[in-house]
């Protein structure tokens, strides 16, 4: 019976990289690789916003102040899973972060609507589509990942720290109606499950998604261009990861 609980041990070491082994006693900042995923690419770059910009750009910005923030708070093995932009597919963005044994995994990206919400005007002679209705950051993590609990947990320390912010919450995604209907998991910070994504579900380390703000909406937008807003969610992140990491729990 022993030397066949040994082999069991075995496979679960090699399933789950020693990064990850150490985390629900409290992870050490030095080893923990974190695998940050600036969403999209420049040939398929997500969403538009309400003044033509492609999300990715954002996506690609923010990513790259998380990384800045989490090394800043002592996470040095904080890395970009595709600093150079290879649309990479969702799936694709996992399996990079598990053959880097990350020890995390944060997805970034920024938020739309629903087409029948949009509104349009006149720029230049061209229509410009905008949604003003929704407003504020969301939190997804997936059921189907190897680690919801402790994925599920992140989500909701980054929402807290999110709103310690002063950065509100959007509710749209949990509407019912097609597109949406999300469950929202904790309505006070934020936090929505969706088990479809594959770069959360896919990923053998605990994971989340966030939408940093919604670019349709014209205000937010400028908003979410700007130093102020990028560094508020960076540091909200980054803050959160300590919380974690540090074995605390909402």
């Amino acid at each position: 019976m022993i030397p066949r609980l040994l082999f069991l041990l075995a496979g679960l070491l090699t399933l789950f990289p020693a990064d990850c082994a150490t985390l629900w006693a409290g992870c050490s900042p030095a080893a923990l690789a974190i695998a940050v995923d600036a969403g999209h690419g420049p040939k398929i770059p997500g969403a538009t916003s309400a003044s033509g910009v492609a999300e990715y750009r954002f996506n690609d910005r923010l990513a790259g102040k998380v990384v800045d923030a989490l090394q800043a708070a002592g996470f040095p093995k904080a890395f970009r899973i595709d600093p150079t932009g290879l649309d990479l597919p969702p799936a694709g963005r996992a399996m990079r972060a598990n053959a880097a044994k990350a020890g995390l995994l944060i997805s970034i990206h920024h938020d739309s609507a629903q087409p029948q919400f949009f509104t349009s005007r006149n720029e230049n002679g061209k229509a410009r589509p905008y949604c003003d209705l929704f407003a504020g950051y969301s939190i997804f993590y997936s059921g189907r990942n190897q680690h919801p609990d402790d994925s599920l947990a992140l989500a909701r320390l980054i929402g807290r720290q999110m709103r310690r912010e002063g950065l509100p919450f959007t509710s749209h995604h949990a509407a019912d109606i097609p597109g949406e209907r999300r469950p929202l998991v904790d309505d006070q910070v934020g936090v929505y499950r969706y088990d479809g994504l594959a770069v959360l579900h896919a990923a053998a380390m605990p994971a989340v998604l966030v939408e940093a703000g919604v670019i349709v909406n014209r205000a937010e937008e400028t908003a979410l261009a700007g130093e102020e807003r990028q560094t508020q969610t960076a540091r909200a992140i980054a803050r959160a990861v300590v919380n974690w990491c540090a074995g605390m729990r909402p």
